[in-house]
């Protein structure tokens, strides 16, 4: 817990003014920044009533739709550093479509702070958007982008993005945009409804032209809560992204998500039996891994028919993240979508979170528009009102997630039995395990275990095609609701796999 400062409630409010003032606003004054600045403006807000954010998006740009909003292009000659032989580039996001809400933006150099002004000249704009004239009002800021050159030197490449409430994207090497992370997750899949923390303004250090770390400090708001967020990024193989965190809630936070994490998940060879698709996977994450001090988990996502809310109880937390493991075109056979190439996210706690739960949220979809999945750290005590927290993680984005060198899970495929088996209902698994401990001559044991319904022996066979094992058995679930599985393998008494964990509901 922080040790909570006062601050002088005159300089506080001077200070909010200056940060708070329209994205749009010209003239707006310099203001000194320090280490404490934006905690210090989280902690005072903290004690104000909330102030939604109002639409401050002037037309033309107000009324524009996807394609016509995606014809506006930053100009990359314009963009924050450019031509000054740094690491890093930063290019500023137009509000407009769903982005109705400006933010402030400003760039610190030698302990001062300068917002940066809206500019229609910063922008192309394509034969879908009116071509703006001499009167017409800026377009305001919905976000930032930084780029580097992480895939070729000298070409700065799109690495990370800020926009949209507290929501941030990353790539690394080789990768297309996927899933997102959050600033913070509050009462997700509740009767009361979502809470959406939102970002109101970024300050942007100047980096050295040696250094290849980015810091970004945020302002975070909410009814529920104000925090201060540092994120220093460094693109690569993989990026990483450094988060420090002081928080402070306004009310008392009963169902509060740390480090959250964003994706989508269709249909897979797990549960594509209603999906009429020529694809053979739709997802940009196919599963939820958990690192502890005893064992990795594997928990395969799935589309439910209605809402699914699963919590791990862990001990020993070393990270959790949502993984895109399938890495073929011939996994997902789509030309445009580049699933294939799409991130992983992994959360690793810098220091203790002390106890808690992974949560995964898993929403019905019939559309790959929606982002239907959600994980997060969820503390066992509530947060509570008008106390401070602080925690930090790192967040990288690899293809996969740290591995040890036991077995892990490369595809869970299941669908209706056949013959007598599909009239009672029965579901046949097929879960195929990689690693290099399965070269051994003798196979390891498969322990299966169910919460309600029969299952079968499991049984393990060689794959070929994989140069792993495949497990098989069969779920018959009777009268069962919901049926949770448990399969692992081991060698005596020693776990040699991933311990794969899947939930069957009627």
């Amino acid at each position: 817990m922080l040790h909570v400062r006062t601050t002088s409630a005159i300089c506080c409010c001077a200070i909010l003014a200056l940060f708070f003032a329209p994205a749009g606003a010209q003239g707006a004054d310099v203001a000194s920044f320090a280490a404490n600045t934006v905690e210090e403006l989280a902690r005072g807000l903290a004690k104000e009533a909330f102030v939604p954010p109002q639409e401050n998006v002037p037309e033309p740009w107000a009324s524009i739709g996807y394609d016509q909003f995606r014809d506006i292009r930053f100009r990359r000659e314009r963009a924050i550093w450019h031509g000054e032989r740094r690491n890093f580039e930063l290019h500023l996001l137009p509000t407009g479509w769903l982005y109705k809400y400006p933010v402030a933006i400003n760039v610190v150099e030698d302990g001062i702070a300068r917002p940066l002004q809206p500019d229609n000249a910063l922008y192309d704009f394509g034969a879908l958007v009116s071509q703006p004239k001499a009167d017409t009002p800026p377009i305001g800021f919905s976000g930032l982008r930084i780029n580097s050159p992480i895939n070729r030197p000298n070409v700065f490449d799109e690495v990370l993005v800020f926009q949209g409430a507290s929501y941030f994207r990353g790539v690394s090497r080789g990768q297309a945009y996927g899933l997102s992370a959050r600033g913070l997750a509050i009462d997700v899949a509740q009767p009361s409804g979502e809470e959406f923390p939102f970002f109101r303004t970024f300050w942007v250090e100047r980096p050295a032209r040696s250094s290849r770390q980015l810091v970004v400090h945020a302002l975070l708001d909410s009814p529920g809560a104000t925090g201060a967020y540092t994120f220093r990024i460094a693109g690569g193989a993989p990026t990483t992204v450094d988060v420090d965190v002081k928080l402070f809630p306004r009310r008392d936070l009963m169902h509060v998500g740390v480090a959250p994490l964003t994706s989508m998940f269709l249909f897979g060879g797990n549960n594509r039996s209603r999906m009429s698709d020529f694809r053979r996977a739709v997802h940009d994450s196919d599963g939820l891994a958990i690192n502890t001090q005893g064992e990795q988990i594997w928990r395969p996502l799935a589309n439910p028919r209605r809402l699914q809310v699963s919590a791990f109880s862990v001990q020993g937390l070393k990270g959790f993240g949502l993984i895109q493991r399938h890495r073929s075109f011939s996994d997902y056979e789509d030309l445009e979508a580049n699933y294939e190439r799409r991130p992983s996210a992994w959360i690793e706690p810098i220091g203790s979170w002390g106890s808690g739960t992974v949560r995964l949220i898993e929403i019905p979809s019939e559309e790959e528009i929606h982002d239907n999945i959600v994980a997060y750290w969820n503390p066992l005590e509530p947060y509570a009102k008008d106390q401070a927290y602080a925690f930090a993680y790192r967040v990288s984005w690899p293809n996969d997630a740290p591995r040890s060198r036991v077995s892990v899970v490369r595809d869970t495929l299941s669908g209706p039995a056949i013959g007598a088996e599909r009239k009672t209902g029965g579901i046949r698994y097929a879960v195929d395990f990689v690693g290099p401990d399965l070269a051994n001559p003798e196979l390891p044991k498969p322990l299966l275990s169910s919460t309600a319904g029969k299952i079968s022996d499991p049984v393990i066979v060689r794959n070929p095609n994989t140069r792993g094992v495949r497990v098989d058995f069969m779920l018959t679930p009777g009268d069962a609701e919901v049926v949770e599985l448990r399969l692992e393998l081991r060698r005596g008494q020693a776990l040699a796999s991933e311990v794969w964990l899947s939930q069957w509901t009627k």
